[in-house]
C-alpha cells in the first residue's frame, strides 16, 4: 500500500468515525500538499454533490485556512454570512448546502498537516461535544502520520532503497492477499513465493532464528515463533499503515491487528512498532 494510498484511507476512517460520534451529516478532509501552503480536499462523507472534491484550501483563507494558519479548531454558525472568515469558497461552500461548519486541523510535532472538517447543512450552534469528536478525530490522523514516519525512519536505518521499498510493498500485497484464497495448496504457494522475497524460505514450523532480539531486561532469545498473521501484520506495519489501516487491508477488527501487533512485539522483545519492524527484518520475517 503506497503512502499516499494509506493516507486516504486513515482520513476516511477518521471521518467516518467523526460522523459517528457526532451525528453531523457531512465531513470532509485532506492533507497539506508538499511544498504548498495549503489543504487539498480529498476525502468526502455524506456529501451530494462534487463541489468540494479536490478544492485547494490556501492557509489563512476560508475556515479551514484560518485553522491552518492559527493551528487550533475554528467553528462559524452561518458560513455564508460569517464575519470571522473570508470567503473565497464560498461557492462550492453553498454549492453543497453546509451553513454551520467546524474545521480541526492536523497537528503533528506543531506542524500543520491536514484539516477535518464537520457541517450540518442548517445554521445552528455546533456543540463542545461535537468539537471533542472532531478534534480526537484529527488526532487519530495525526497519530496515523508519526506512526509512517517511524516507519520510514526504521527503514532508512535498515538500509533502503526506492527499490526496495517496492519489494516490501509487494510483499505487504502479496500476504495481504493470501487469506483471501480458499484453495489452500494455492494459499501456501502464494506464502511460500512472500517468502522468497524476506532472508530465507519462511520454514514450516513458523521458526526463525533470533540473533539481535532481546527481551527488555536485556536477556537473549534463541529463536521465535511468528503466526502467518502476526506476520501479516507486520509486513502492513512496516509500509507505515496503523491498526486501522491494516484491519482494512487485512480485512479483520483493529482490535485484532493490535493483538497480533502486541503479540509479535513480545516475541521479538520489541518496545515499539518501529523495532517490531528493524526485528522482523533483521531476523528475515520481513524483506
Amino acid at each position: 500500500m503506497t503512502a499516499d494510498a494509506a493516507d486516504a484511507v486513515e482520513m476516511r476512517s477518521a471521518l467516518d468515525r467523526l460522523r459517528r460520534a457526532t451525528g453531523l451529516p457531512v465531513a470532509f478532509g485532506g492533507l497539506m500538499e508538499t511544498g504548498r501552503q495549503q489543504v487539498r480536499i480529498s476525502e468526502l462523507s455524506g456529501t451530494t454533490t462534487g463541489a468540494l472534491s479536490s478544492l485547494a484550501v490556501t492557509s489563512g483563507n476560508g475556515l479551514g485556512g484560518k485553522a491552518v494558519a492559527l493551528a487550533r479548531p475554528c467553528v462559524v454558525t452561518d458560513y455564508s454570512v460569517s464575519r470571522q472568515i473570508s470567503h473565497e469558497y464560498d461557492a462550492p461552500v453553498a454549492a453543497e448546502g453546509l451553513r454551520s461548519v467546524l474545521a480541526v486541523p492536523v497537528v503533528v510535532r506543531r506542524r500543520v498537516r491536514g484539516v477535518l472538517y464537520g457541517a450540518l447543512r442548517t445554521a445552528q450552534p455546533l456543540g463542545e461535544r461535537m468539537l471533542d469528536a472532531a478534534v480526537e478525530a484529527a488526532r487519530d490522523v495525526a497519530r496515523a502520520l508519526v506512526v509512517r514516519e517511524e516507519a520510514r525512519t526504521a527503514a532508512a536505518e535498515a538500509g533502503t532503497g526506492a527499490a526496495w521499498e517496492q519489494v516490501r510493498e509487494a510483499h505487504a500485497a502479496l500476504r495481504a492477499l493470501a487469506p483471501r484464497i480458499a484453495d489452500p495448496a494455492l494459499r501456501e504457494e502464494l506464502l511460500a513465493a512472500c517468502g522468497l522475497l524476506t532472508a530465507g524460505a519462511e520454514p514450516a514450523d513458523g521458526v526463525r532464528p533470533v540473533e539481535e532480539a532481546r527481551r527488555r531486561d536485556g536477556g537473549r532469545r534463541e529463536g521465535v515463533r511468528l503466526t502467518h498473521r502476526e506476520v501479516d501484520v507486520l509486513a502492513c506495519v512496516a509500509t507505515g499503515a496503523t491498526n486501522a489501516v491494516a484491519a482494512e487491508w487485512l480485512g479483520v477488527g483493529a482490535e485484532t491487528v493490535k493483538g497480533y501487533l502486541r503479540s509479535a512485539m513480545r516475541k521479538l522483545g520489541a518496545r515499539t512498532r518501529g523495532e517490531a519492524v528493524v526485528a522482523a527484518r533483521r531476523t528475515g520475517w520481513l524483506p
